[in-house]
Order: structure tokens, then C-alpha cells, then sequence
């Protein structure tokens, strides 16, 4: 995704190519172009990367719970279940080589919740968790100015947690352009929900994001020292 792949752009022109470890780690739900995308991008960047694939230890976990979760339907549990793995095998290897993992949530996300505990909000850095998702847009072409380094699949594509089939960032949230102009009216500009509502938004929609930054501080209060660019 665009997130991963502007941290990976980003700690390669940092730290320098050599430092920087990428673990691509597919799972049942991973589409094919993800895996593609992921080995272009870090063969432009020249970093050494390697293909874990979590879905023999997630039908694992799926087995051991089974006795637990009997014949309920598939949901939010076996989504975070992938997220854990993949927190899980990153921070074994970091542990492993001496690596610090560097965390690729934004502050979109952050501000909403949309992330796992544990899973893709592991780390000890957070990259981009101060720059909107329309900031990441805007620093990804920013990294293209000259040449294709991010692949153009990964600008252009709906924005995916690819934990369960079909699955679209925009099944959670309303559309990055407009959630944005409402978290930066709250966040940034302080105010208060009339207020945001009387610029023109739909009255439900301020309702629904207000209240998901304001229930989901117990995850980022949980959450790695981030870059602070505001």
C-alpha cells in the first residue's frame, strides 16, 4: 500500500538502501498485484527485502480458536488476527537482526482508530503518523518528481487493508479527501463540531468522525513516538 510504501522510500533515503529491510507478507486475502507492487517498488529502491507469507500461521490460530469460536461468521477478529501475525513476525525479525520496526500508519488512521493493537500499530517509530493520507499522496508524487519509483499501481489503487475479500478502507471511513478536511477543522484547527458543520459537511458524517477520535485515544495512547511535522 501507499503508506508502507512511502516509509520504505522515505528510511531508504534516510538511512541509505542497505539498512533498510522490507518483509512482504502476503496472506489469503493479499491480492496479486500487492505482492508485484511491493518486489517493484523495493527493486527501484535497491533494498533487501523477503517474502514471509502468514496464511499457515493464521489457519493455524483459526484452528486452535475453533473450540472457542464454534461456527460464528468470519469478522473483525480474524481481520486483526492477520494484522497480529504480521505485527508478530516483524518484530521477531527486528528483534532477530538488531532492526528498530518502523511503523507506517498515518494520521488519518491514527485519528480514527483504523488500525489492530498490536498488529499494524506495532513499532518503535511511526513514520507518517503526523501527516494526513492526502500528505502521503501528495509526498509519494513528491518522491516520483523525477522518475517511477513508487509503481504507479500503488498511487492509483483503492486504498486496502486486504484482511478480508473486496475488502476498501472506505467500507470503514468516508473518502481520505473529505475526512481529512473534517480532522483538520477538529485537530488542527480546534474546532468544535457546529462549527465544522456550519463550512458545510454533512451533520452525520462530523458526528460519526468526532466520536471515532474521540473513543480510539486508548490506541493511540498505546502508540509509538511518532515524527512530529506539524
Amino acid at each position: 500500500g501507499i503508506d508502507s510504501a512511502v516509509t520504505l522510500a522515505l528510511a531508504c533515503q534516510a538511512l541509505g538502501k542497505e539498512q533498510v529491510r522490507a518483509i512482504l507478507m502476503p496472506s489469503p486475502y493479499s491480492t496479486g498485484h500487492s505482492i508485484s507492487d511491493a518486489e517493484k517498488l523495493s527493486n527501484n529502491l535497491g533494498n533487501p527485502y523477503d517474502i514471509v507469507p502468514i496464511t499457515n500461521i493464521y489457519e493455524s490460530f483459526l484452528a486452535e480458536l475453533k473450540p472457542v469460536y464454534k461456527d460464528l461468521p468470519f469478522g473483525l477478529a480474524e481481520e486483526n488476527i492477520q494484522a497480529r501475525t504480521r505485527g508478530n513476525l516483524l518484530m521477531a525479525i527486528a528483534n532477530k537482526f538488531g532492526y528498530i520496526l518502523l511503523n507506517t500508519s498515518n494520521k488519518s488512521e491514527l485519528a480514527t482508530g483504523y488500525g489492530t493493537l498490536y498488529g499494524d500499530l506495532a513499532g518503535g517509530l511511526g513514520v507518517l503518523g503526523d501527516c494526513y493520507k492526502m500528505q502521503v499522496y501528495a509526498l509519494a508524487k513528491f518522491i516520483n518528481r523525477d522518475q517511477e519509483i513508487i509503481p504507479q499501481n500503488i498511487l492509483v489503487k483503492p486504498p486496502s487493508a486486504e484482511l478480508r475479500p473486496g475488502q476498501k478502507d472506505t467500507d470503514s471511513l468516508p473518502d481520505y479527501s473529505i475526512l481529512d478536511r473534517i480532522l483538520y477543522q477538529y485537530i488542527e484547527r480546534r474546532k468544535g463540531p457546529k462549527e465544522i458543520k456550519a463550512q458545510g459537511f454533512d451533520a452525520a458524517l462530523v458526528d460519526r468522525i468526532l466520536r471515532l477520535v474521540n473513543i480510539n485515544e486508548y490506541k493511540r495512547n498505546q502508540f509509538c513516538p511518532i515524527i512530529r511535522i506539524s
